[in-house]
């Protein structure tokens, strides 16, 4: 691993600790109030309402078919909701987008799409600048940071579709922290990639988080990845419970969601 890419020296880390000194107020919450999604007859979500904290990296897990993709969607309007708002700053989150960073489950992204890594990237940096202008020179030294912070800093000329599931992740992962966001969703970041991409991302998160951003991560994974996460969110299409990860992870409250006997990491996640 080249070391060098996790310098505290580097410029993007330092610019991560200096957003510690950021102030985490009461606005900064995001506050989900009776959300409700259904797909024709069918009821996806029930009245789902808790709090997600800046400054704290926050999973939603569950079983299969539980809804933690479609919660996900439903708070930035990617879906529509029958029910419930979702507020950050006292505003609609989904009237918000500009200071989120999306990235979906890898099965919803065309890889066989011509771009480049680089592009990819770069892609992050659109909102900001504005269709059909040209990129500014911080806008590429923050895509070569980011790619660097990723270890993908070799790989910009090629093609995305050319990449393992790993490095692709890592490289929209680098897109999102281009984007300068506030806060950051990720949509089942670990399915199938290797170990050494989930230490980076992890990482990363932490990094985060520990600079007052929001970090909300979808996760199906309950061993032991699931003791990096200071708040869970245990939905089995209605909340279960939601709050730090000792308080969530009980036997009962993963007994109500997965039914019988769930095996999960306990060493520190409880």
């Amino acid at each position: 691993m080249n070391t060098a890419i996790f310098s505290p020296d580097t410029h993007w880390t330092r610019m991560v600790c200096d957003l510690r000194n950021i102030p985490m107020t009461a606005a900064n919450t995001i506050k989900i109030s009776n959300i409700g999604v259904q797909y024709r007859n069918v009821e996806a979500l029930r009245d789902i309402s808790c709090e997600i904290q800046p400054g704290r990296l926050t999973g939603i897990i569950g079983p299969n078919g539980a809804g933690k993709s479609t919660l996900l969607k439903a708070m930035l309007g990617l879906i529509p909701a029958s029910g419930g708002q979702v507020l950050y700053n006292d505003k609609p989150l989904e009237e918000q987008l500009d200071q989120v960073a999306y990235v979906p489950q890898r099965s919803q992204i065309d890889w066989s799409y011509p771009a480049t890594v680089w592009d990819v990237v770069m892609m992050g940096r659109v909102r900001k600048t504005g269709w059909f202008r040209r990129f500014s020179s911080v806008s590429r030294r923050l895509a070569a940071e980011s790619l660097e912070r990723v270890g993908m800093g070799g790989y910009r000329d090629r093609p995305i579709g050319q990449l393992s599931g790993g490095q692709q992740q890592r490289v929209f992962l680098a897109k999102a922290l281009v984007q300068q966001a506030d806060i950051f969703c990720f949509d089942e970041p670990f399915s199938g990639i290797d170990q050494k991409t989930q230490a980076i991302i992890f990482d990363i998160f932490h990094e985060l988080a520990n600079g007052g951003k929001t970090v909300l991560v979808v996760n199906h994974d309950l061993g032991e990845s699931i003791t990096h996460f200071d708040d869970l969110i245990l939905l089995n299409k209605e909340l279960i419970a939601a709050g730090s990860r000792p308080q969530v992870l009980s036997q009962e409250n993963l007994y109500q969601a997965y039914g019988g006997k769930v095996m999960f990491f306990s060493g520190e996640a409880a």
